[in-house]
C-alpha cells in the first residue's frame, strides 16, 4: 500500500537532484495531504485526485524555466571532466607499464591512457549524470542534465547520451549542438535529454 511519504518521494525522485524548490514542493505536498486527511478524506482517494506522481512532477517542473547551456560552458565543463579522468587514468596507466617488459611500456602506456581513459570517461559521465544530474565539470560550470521536461534522467537515457564516446563518433555528435535550437547533441535529441543552466550554481 502506498503511503503519503511514498507518494511524495516518488514525485521528488522525478526531479533533478539539488533542485532548490524540492524542499518547498515536498512541504506543500505533505501539507496538502495532511489537510485532506484531517478533513476525513481517505488516503487512496486523495492520491487518486493528485494523479500519477510523474505527471504531477512534470506540472511542478513546467513552472521552472529551462535555459539551454551555452556551448562554451559545456566545452569548459567537458575539459574539467577530462582532466579529472586523466588525473586518475595516467597514474594507473603508468603502474600498468611496470608489469610489462621495458620495450612494451610506451605502447602499453599509450593504449591504457587512450582506451582506458575513453571507457572511464564514458562510465564516469553516465554514473554522475544519472545519480547526480551532473558531472564535476558541469557542477563547476553551473550546468545540469535533465529530460526535455526538466525531470531527472533515467539510467537508459544516461547510457544513450554517452554512446558516441564508445562508438568513437563524439565529435560528429558534438557538432549538432552548434546548430540545434536547444544546443542539443545528436544523441541528446535521441535520448530526449538536454543540458541546462542549473537553478542552483553550487
Amino acid at each position: 500500500m502506498t503511503t503519503a511519504d511514498d507518494y511524495v518521494n516518488r514525485v521528488l525522485n522525478m526531479m533533478p537532484p539539488g533542485m532548490p524548490s524540492r524542499a518547498q514542493i515536498a512541504a506543500e505536498l505533505r501539507g496538502h495531504l495532511a489537510e485532506r486527511l484531517a478533513h476525513g478524506h481517505a488516503l487512496d482517494e486523495v492520491l487518486r485526485q493528485l494523479g500519477d506522481p510523474a505527471k504531477l512532477a512534470d506540472s511542478y517542473l513546467a513552472a521552472e524555466p529551462l535555459v539551454s547551456a551555452p556551448f562554451g560552458a559545456r566545452a569548459a565543463a567537458k575539459i574539467i571532466d577530462f582532466l579529472c579522468v586523466m588525473a586518475v587514468a595516467v597514474p594507473v596507466a603508468w603502474l600498468l607499464t611496470r608489469l610489462v617488459p621495458p620495450d612494451w611500456r610506451p605502447f602499453v602506456f599509450l593504449c591504457a591512457v587512450l582506451l582506458g581513459g575513453s571507457v572511464s570517461f564514458g562510465i564516469y559521465s553516465m554514473a554522475a549524470e544519472y545519480r547526480l544530474g551532473r558531472t564535476i565539470g558541469k557542477r563547476v560550470r553551473g550546468l545540469r542534465v535533465v529530460r526535455e521536461s526538466g525531470a531527472r534522467i533515467s539510467g537508459g537515457q544516461a547510457i544513450v547520451r554517452q554512446l558516441p564516446m564508445f562508438l568513437q563518433m563524439y565529435w560528429i555528435d558534438v557538432m549538432f549542438a552548434l546548430f540545434t535550437e536547444k544546443s542539443q547533441r545528436a544523441f541528446e535529441l535521441l535520448s530526449k535529454t538536454r543540458v541546462v543552466r542549473a537553478a542552483d550554481p553550487t
